[in-house]
C-alpha cells in the first residue's frame, strides 16, 4: 500500500510519515501542493493524506483535481481548519475523511487503516475471474476467451489487465503502469507497454484498430472501458 503525505509543516510530516513507514505503508511525502499534484498524477497511491493550507495550491483544490482524475483513491484531509463549514467543504470537494488538528496518531493510523479495509473489501482484487462484452478472463489460472477464442496470457500480460480493469473508466498512466506491473527495480520501455495494449486488442477487440474497450490517451496513458 502506498500513501502519499501532503503537509507543508516539516515536524508534522515527518511524524505522519514515520509511523505510516512502521506500520508497513510506503510512503512519499511533499511540502508543496502544485508538486502534490504532479507526484499524484504520476503515480499510483491508494491513500493521500491532505493538509489544507499550503504552498502555491491548496488542499481543496488538491483534493477536487484529484478526484476529478481518480474515483478509487482514498483521501483524507487532516487540517487546523475546523469549522463545520470547513468539513463540508472537504467533503464536498471528494475527500473520504476529515480530521482537524491537533489531533490524536492513533486515530489517524485508525482513519488509514479503515480506508485500507474499504478498498480492499471490494473490487477486481477480491474476485477470481471478469467478463465484459463476449470476453472474460482468469486471473488466477491466466486463461481468457477473446475474439478468437482460448487464450492463455502471460503473468504480465494479467497483472496489467487487472490494473486496467480495477481502474476502469479512469486514465492510467505509463508511469504508474511501469510501477504496478514492473515494481520499482527494473523498467521496460514505454514502448513494451503499447505491444502489452495492441496484443489486447486484437485478443479482445472486435476491430483492434477501433478500440471500444482498450483506449489510449496521447502523451498520458491508456484507459479501460467495459
Amino acid at each position: 500500500m502506498r500513501i502519499l503525505v501532503v503537509e507543508d509543516e516539516e515536524q508534522i510530516r515527518k511524524i505522519i510519515r514515520l509511523n505510516l513507514e512502521i506500520e508497513g505503508f510506503e510512503v512519499i511525502s511533499t511540502d508543496n501542493g502544485r508538486k502534490a499534484i504532479e507526484i499524484a498524477d504520476n503515480q499510483h497511491f491508494d491513500i493521500i493524506i491532505l493538509d489544507v493550507m499550503l504552498p502555491e495550491v491548496n488542499g481543496f483544490q488538491i483534493c477536487e483535481q484529484i478526484r476529478l482524475r481518480n474515483s478509487k483513491v482514498g483521501i483524507i484531509i487532516v487540517s487546523a481548519k475546523d469549522t463545520s463549514s470547513d468539513r463540508i467543504m472537504g467533503l464536498k470537494y471528494g475527500a473520504d475523511d476529515y480530521l482537524t488538528k491537533p489531533f490524536n496518531l492513533e486515530e489517524l493510523l485508525l482513519r488509514v487503516n479503515n480506508l485500507v479495509k474499504r478498498s480492499t473489501d471490494t473490487g477486481i482484487k477480491d474476485i477470481e475471474s471478469y467478463a465484459w462484452a463476449n470476453n472474460e478472463i482468469n486471473f488466477v489460472t491466466y486463461e481468457a476467451s477473446g475474439v478468437k477464442g482460448y487464450l492463455k496470457l502471460t503473468k504480465k500480460e494479467v497483472l496489467l489487465l487487472k490494473l486496467l480493469i480495477d481502474r476502469e473508466n479512469e486514465v492510467v498512466s505509463r508511469q504508474q503502469i511501469l510501477q504496478s506491473v514492473w515494481g520499482y527495480d527494473v523498467y521496460p520501455s514505454t514502448r513494451t507497454i503499447d505491444n502489452f495494449i495492441l496484443s489486447f486488442r486484437k485478443y479482445f477487440e472486435k476491430d483492434p484498430k477501433n478500440p471500444a474497450h482498450f483506449h489510449s490517451v496521447r502523451g498520458v496513458g491508456y484507459k479501460f472501458t467495459s
